[in-house]
């Protein structure tokens, strides 16, 4: 027994009582449950007698062996007495042994314990003050908060909880682990001492009150956590009642002769000391609620309001007993109007956990009947993510009951599965599942499996198909297949059933699809093939490509394998069902693409191939639709593909219809042509039919073998002589020598050409860019567009660029516009690009929304297909400031267009395109004074417009002085020599002509550096006569105000002056920093300073410079709520019994605004803040 005695000292590191408590324990094991329970009475009494002792066997040690201890760590514990702050910061030890060690500590002595307590707290506020011993007796917690908030480093905008780094990755996780694991080994003795908890929770609420952010962050959220643990500690006294209760009521219900009065008074004293104990953790919580969570909950801070919703959820899933009620959930849903979205995410995520038990459904009634509204409107939030929780909290609520959502609500999230976010559309795909489809007929249990349009699914299909044709504000099949893939993808993918509705008869009773019905099947349908048969969200719904697992990979092939066995049997007949219905078939031909072709052979199905070969034939005999026609090609294009035994049958019968077509086109244009004027329209529309056949196959398939660029230019080379070619016949034929002349490039591009082909196509090249640019002064504006688009891509495909990668064989093909080819397509650009939508008529239907839409959309292709020429050097760069020039009056339309083209020319040579830049300008000025007169007003509009376009020019040189110097420079130079470049109109002594360009230049001026503005305004005085520098007429401001912008700044540098301000070193929170002293001189100097001043104080807040962003807030702040009648308000909002979900309005409650001027916000500063006189 003293061996056993020796090892618990050494483990336990405790005196002989601690011992013999320790050996009673083990002494319970092996007893009769009824002994125990005499036992656990007597031990309890002993105890509490030997806790008596061990308070005065602490005080009597307080200077001895707890002196030489810090934070309970002894050198034999193998942490060579670390601080609880430096072990919780490292993470590597257990947690459980750490707060062991400190609670033997805390037996030793408690006020050196809880001294080690408070500084570890105030430690992880990033505070490096420390509570000394003699401040922890004599002192109290708001005269320890305010000598630690004196020390606390204010220059310093991060503490532990928010600095970056993987030190401190996992601090806040180890922070939190702590409380949780000290109050749970504590929960049987110390926390009941009524000193410990006091002191904890008295500091915290302090600390929790502090202006300082760091204390205020840490300790609420150290308060949160030890709530949270609390919170679990009542939980088990709650059910540790229960079940004493219960055991109680089965011994007093007992016979009299059988009943056990011993342990009735043992049961009832144990109940009784579980209620004092229960008493006492309610105290501990409501001295935190009322304490922390009533005032941080609307805190300044968005991470700290976030904490205090984050527990509160805790709680009232943990303990829905105590705590969900209306009085505390009332918090949650005034927080859902938070103007962060992280703290609305938090409502939303604690609103889940409560709503995913059913159970609790009940005690939510009030709350969902309040708050229901703002929820359904979150499922629209900006935040994304918090739109997400919403929609599943929607879907939560959904599957407890379909009485609380109307029509109206459910029909806001119906129209989210069309959102272009995909966890958004997911969200709401779910909750469209849940809330259509979960109802499913049941099946018979051994009854044969229903198939096809009899199977349970068939009804579930007719629904989608219902919802989408219902879908008014989309028409994306794709979008709503996604949506709805992962929760119904089982239902997606029964093609057989989808099938059957589309070729079987319908049941006897049962209503057939209508053709409406059925092509929105059949679109439907396809979606769902290629959503499977690719693995990825539709165009624009995609994150980035994903790395599919290896059981992705083997469900993709084997629904591969499931596709081609089902469509390749039923697509012919499919096909031949809706062979007349061009968007039916349309999308019916793009399924081959997806099929898994070496099934056609190993699984025998050769003759269904021959039966897809003929009809594909048919529709294209049949058809003219250049869609139909595309999707035959594309399907050819997938069969023929070498790798399969097929390949040789498809290109046979590929070959043999091309053949017939390019024979026919051949017969029908000599004839055409023959006739001349004689032709009649029968005649011109078999010749279009046959050339859009042959067009839309030449597109995917290389038709040179035919030689249709003879035919195809003669025909084009007729319609420029006589001048009346159909347009489509021209449209066409432009096309389809667009695509032979690409064709033949690809083949010289793998090198295995011979030297007379590349001749040949030098020749024919040239030859087609000549007739287009012949085309560009057609009549005809299709025939015009089509000239114009060919063309561009001629000269780029054609450019310098294409040498490059190893293509130097293909130098002899490279081709550069001449002058008058690049000023015709620049005109065709001014004139048929850069007009107003009214002068765009299009056939009379320019009240057609759709129309304006795609006629714009066709403009914005013309002038991208002409910018990419600028990009790439194919046409002079200079040629873009006609482009440019646009760039206010078309922002809406072609504004990201013109922008971007800006930013690329400036990559590829920055001093020509600010060339270009103050080109567009001196071309829009001179403009204006053709228009309006030399004596035009400066305050005009077109004036102002232009100085607005600078201004605009001016932003796009960013903030990097440095690397646009030379620019920027060279952009003054050209404008001073335009300004003085005319004479003056009112002969010697008059203004220049274009001086009034000097005030439009004077926006790039603070893009110059401090030492390049001196040179610059030399460069001017060399324009400038004596005479002009004594000027000070109205019509010589302009030369003034150039003059004064080149001067200001001249002797400093554009942040000096906001140094004192923006030095994050130097805040504005220090008392040291003393705004800059400007010496007074003249009142124009003073005016000029002072607008100076401003003027980079509020570029400096748009850069963000030194200065602190939006976000960012200062360490030492006003918060929302103080201390200040702090208890008016809880009587107001703390009623525990009430129901009123109405917020009680709060006497403490002061915005941010009305607490302290904003520093930072220009608008205010006054003479005092600047130093400097106003006027």
């Amino acid at each position: 027994m003293e061996g056993v005695q020796i090892q618990l000292k050494e483990r336990y590191r405790c005196n002989k009582w601690t011992i013999a408590q320790v050996l009673v324990i083990h002494v319970f094991l092996s007893l009769h449950s009824a002994v125990v329970l005499r036992l656990i009475f007597v031990f309890s009494l002993l105890s509490q007698g030997g806790k008596k002792g061990k308070k005065a066997a602490g005080e009597k040690g307080k200077g001895g062996k707890g002196a030489g201890r810090i934070n309970g760590h002894h050198q034999e514990n193998g942490m060579e007495n670390m601080m609880l702050f430096e072990v919780v910061k490292l993470g590597r030890s257990a947690m459980q042994s750490v707060v062991d060690d400190w609670i033997e500590s805390y037996k030793h002595d408690r006020d050196v314990a809880l001294l080690d307590l408070i500084n570890f707290f105030i430690q992880c506020s990033g505070c490096k003050g420390v509570v000394t011993g003699e401040m922890f007796r004599n002192m109290q917690n708001s005269e320890i908060i305010r000598r630690m908030t004196e020390e606390f480093d204010e220059d310093s905008g991060d503490y532990p909880l928010t600095i970056a780094g993987p030190q401190w990755k996992k601090f806040k996780t180890s922070f939190c682990e702590f409380i949780s694991v000290l109050v749970r080994q504590c929960q049987y003795s110390i926390i009941y001492d009524e000193y410990m908890m006091d002191t904890v929770i008295s500091l915290l609420t302090g600390l929790s009150d502090s202006q300082v952010r760091a204390f205020r962050h840490t300790s609420t959220l150290a308060a949160m956590k030890l709530m949270t643990a609390l919170v679990n500690v009542a939980l088990n006294l709650s059910i540790n009642m229960d079940n004493t209760q219960r055991q109680y009521e089965a011994e007093r219900n007992k016979m009299v002769a059988k009943r056990a009065n011993d342990r009735l008074e043992l049961l009832l004293q144990k109940r009784k000391e579980l209620q004092e104990n229960q008493d006492e953790i309610e105290n501990m919580m409501n001295a935190i609620f009322k304490g922390v969570f009533v005032h941080r909950y609307r805190d300044s801070i968005a991470e700290i309001r976030a904490i205090c919703i984050e527990e509160i959820g805790v709680w009232m899933k943990l303990y829905s007993d105590a705590f969900l009620n209306d009085s505390y959930l009332k918090y949650v849903g005034w927080t859902m109007h938070d103007k962060q979205g992280e703290v609305r995410l938090k409502c939303l995520t604690a609103l889940q956990g409560l709503y995913y038990n059913r159970e609790l459904n009940a005690r939510l009634e009030l709350f969902t009947s309040r708050f229901k509204d703002r929820i359904v409107s979150m499922t629209l939030d900006k935040e994304y993510d918090v739109a997400v929780q919403a929609i599943k909290l929607l879907t939560l609520v959904l599957n407890s009951t379909d009485e609380v959502l109307t029509p109206e609500d459910c029909e806001s999230v119906y129209h989210l599965v069309y959102s272009a976010h995909r966890p958004v559309a997911v969200a709401a795909g779910e909750f469209l599942f849940k809330k259509l489809f979960s109802h499913r007929e049941p099946e018979d249990e051994g009854a044969p499996k229903r198939r096809g349009r009899q199977s349970p699914n068939a009804n579930l299909i007719k629904t989608t198909v219902f919802f989408f044709l219902e879908s008014e504000l989309h028409e994306h099949a794709a979008y709503l297949v996604d949506s709805l893939w992962e929760c119904g993808a089982e239902l997606l993918k029964d093609w057989e059933c989808m099938i059957s509705l589309l070729l079987d008869d319908p049941l006897p009773g049962e209503e057939a699809l209508t053709d409406r019905q059925e092509t929105a099947l059949i679109e439907i349908m396809l979606c769902t093939v290629r959503q499977a048969a690719e693995c990825h969200p539709p165009v624009g719904r995609g994150t980035g490509k994903r790395v599919m697992t290896a059981k992705e990979k083997k469900t993709q092939l084997d629904d591969r394998t499931r596709i081609t066995e089902l469509f390749a049997v039923a697509l012919p007949p499919l096909l031949a069902k809706y062979a007349v219905d061009a968007e039916k078939v349309t999308n019916l031909l793009q399924l081959p693409q997806f099929f898994d072709l070496e099934i056609y052979t190993t699984g025998r199905l050769e003759k269904h191939l021959e039966s897809l070969l003929r009809q594909i034939k048919e529709i294209v005999e049949k058809h003219t639709d250049t869609e139909v026609l595309e999707s035959c090609s594309k399907t050819y294009h997938a069969l023929c593909n070498e790798e399969f035994t097929i390949f040789n049958r498809v290109d046979i019968a590929r070959s043999q219809l091309l053949d017939e077509l390019v024979d026919k086109f051949n017969r029908l244009l000599e004839d055409f042509l023959q006739e001349g004027e004689d032709a009649d329209e029968d005649d011109a529309y078999q010749v279009l039919s046959t050339l859009k056949r042959i067009t839309a196959f030449h597109n995917a398939h290389d038709l040179s073998g035919w030689d249709l660029f003879t035919s195809n230019f003669k025909l084009l080379n007729t319609g420029i002589e006589n001048g009346d070619m159909p347009e489509q016949i021209v449209i066409h034929s432009l096309q389809c020598t667009h695509y032979v002349i690409l064709w033949h490039l690809a083949k010289l591009s793998e090198g295995s050409s011979r030297k007379d082909d590349m001749v040949t196509l030098r020749k024919q090249m040239r030859a087609f860019c000549m007739m287009c640019q012949r085309y560009l002064t057609n009549v005809n504006t299709a025939v015009k567009e089509q000239a114009f688009t060919i063309l561009c891509d001629l000269l780029l495909i054609f450019s310098h660029q294409m040498v490059s990668g190893g293509r130097e064989h293909l130098e002899p093909l490279v081709y550069s516009p001449e002058d008058s080819l690049q000023s015709e397509l620049l005109s065709f650009i001014m004139n048929h690009v850069f007009i107003d939508q009214d002068d765009d008529t299009n056939n009379g239907q320019q009240d057609d929304e759709a129309v304006k839409i795609e006629a714009l959309h066709k403009r914005r292709n013309l002038l991208a297909a002409y910018c990419k020429l600028i990009i790439y050097c194919v046409v002079e760069m200079r040629t873009g400031a006609d482009i440019f020039k646009q760039y206010m009056r078309y922002y809406n339309d072609y504004g990201d267009i013109i922008k971007e083209t800006m930013s690329k020319t400036r990559q590829i040579d920055k001093i020509q395109c600010a060339k270009t830049l103050i080109l567009s300008l001196q071309q829009l000025f001179i403009e204006m004074v053709t228009e309006l007169g030399h004596g035009f007003d400066r305050s005009s509009s077109a004036f102002c417009g232009i100085k607005e376009l600078a201004r605009r020019f001016s932003l796009t040189f960013g903030l990097d002085q440095v690397k646009t110097r030379d620019a920027i420079a060279m952009l003054h130079k050209d404008g001073i020599e335009f300004a003085f470049k005319e004479p003056s109109p009112q002969g010697e002594g008059g203004p220049p002509r274009n001086l009034a360009f000097l005030d439009i230049l004077s926006e790039f001026s603070s893009k110059l550096m401090r030492q390049d503005k001196r040179t610059v305004h030399m460069y001017l005085e060399r324009f400038m006569t004596f005479q002009m520098a004594l000027q000070r007429e109205d019509c010589w401001l302009p030369l003034i105000s150039y003059r004064n912008s080149l001067q200001a700044g001249g002797d400093d540098d554009t942040m000096s002056v906001m140094s004192g301000y923006s030095s994050r070193g130097s805040s504005v929170r220090s008392k040291k920093t003393k705004p800059p002293v400007v010496t007074a001189g003249t009142s124009q100097e003073r005016a000029m300073n002072y607008a100076k001043l401003r003027t980079n104080l509020q570029h400096a807040i748009r850069r963000g410079t030194g200065l602190m962003e939006e976000d960012e807030e200062p360490i030492v702040e006003d918060v929302m709520m103080s201390s200040e009648g702090r208890m008016d308000d809880l009587n107001e909002g703390m009623d525990f019994d009430t129901m009123d979900i109405d917020l009680p309005p709060s006497k403490n409650r002061r915005e941010r605004s009305e607490l302290k001027p904003d520093y930072f916000d220009p608008s205010i500063m006054d003479e005092s803040m600047l130093g400097v006189s106003m006027f």
